[in-house]
């Protein structure tokens, strides 16, 4: 019996271990074999996370102006945007992580990141209108993700996915994820139906919700940034990819 019940406790602690790694926010050390660096795309900075062997790569797009003053050692000093705070655990799930400060160009980062597979170009907030700029100007990745859109006129601004792209024609299989009371004026929930539609079946919509709600509506810890349920996003965000 107490050979059954310490092999139960070892076996909860690698649990509870692995789940701080999946979820951690830390830096590469907490992975341990995750080996963390800048590069230069394009003559922008960009934080580079490696694990082992990539399962396929991930091109992450900050909120607000993308500025987030990526460091020589691949630090990044303004991390609280949700991709941005979540991109250690992208990488200790198996993918390769490109976090460029702005403004990348968005097809020279897809092209950078091919050498690790399949590439998933994902962008939250205003980082959804920088990605749906690269795809229009000729950047192909094998899917996108847009979390927390700007995507048709019904989410609030006329500068969005919709408008940018013109014609779904160039959509990549596409995963819409949105929170249910995002309260952010420019991504209103009502947006995401007439994307959809746009999209003529390129795209569908994973809605989340709970977490909480803090600060200004349009910032990283509100609902708009899924403030509380990180883990929910990154579970969909992967899944999405590595098919």
């Amino acid at each position: 019996m107490k050979i059954v019940l310490a092999r139960a406790a070892l076996a909860a602690a690698l649990m509870i271990a692995l789940a701080g790694v999946l979820f951690s926010d830390r830096p590469a050390e907490a992975a341990g074999a995750i080996e963390q660096s800048t590069v230069s795309v394009g003559g922008v900075q960009a934080a580079l996370l490696l694990p082992p062997h990539p399962r396929g790569a991930l091109v992450l797009l900050a909120g607000g102006d993308g500025n987030i003053g990526v460091g020589p050692d691949g630090s990044i000093a303004r991390g609280g945007n949700q991709l941005v705070r979540t991109r250690m655990a992208y990488a200790a799930r198996g993918f390769a992580v490109l976090v460029p400060d702005c403004c990348v160009n968005v097809a020279a980062a897809v092209d950078f990141m091919g050498k690790y597979g399949k590439v998933t170009l994902v962008g939250t907030s205003r980082g959804t209108q920088r990605a749906a700029r690269g795809v229009a100007a000729g950047a192909r990745p094998a899917r996108l993700v847009l979390t927390s859109g700007f995507l048709s006129d019904a989410s609030g601004d006329r500068d969005n996915a919709i408008a940018i792209l013109g014609s779904p024609d160039a959509l990549p299989p596409t995963l819409i994820i949105h929170h249910r009371h995002d309260e952010c004026g420019k991504t209103a929930p009502e947006g995401v139906a007439p994307f959809l539609a746009w999209a003529g079946g390129r795209a569908r919509v994973v809605w989340l919700d709970g977490g909480t709600s803090e600060g200004p509506p349009c910032e990283a810890f509100a609902h708009h940034g899924f403030n509380g349920i990180d883990g929910q996003v990154v579970g969909v965000v992967s899944g999405f990819a590595a098919r």
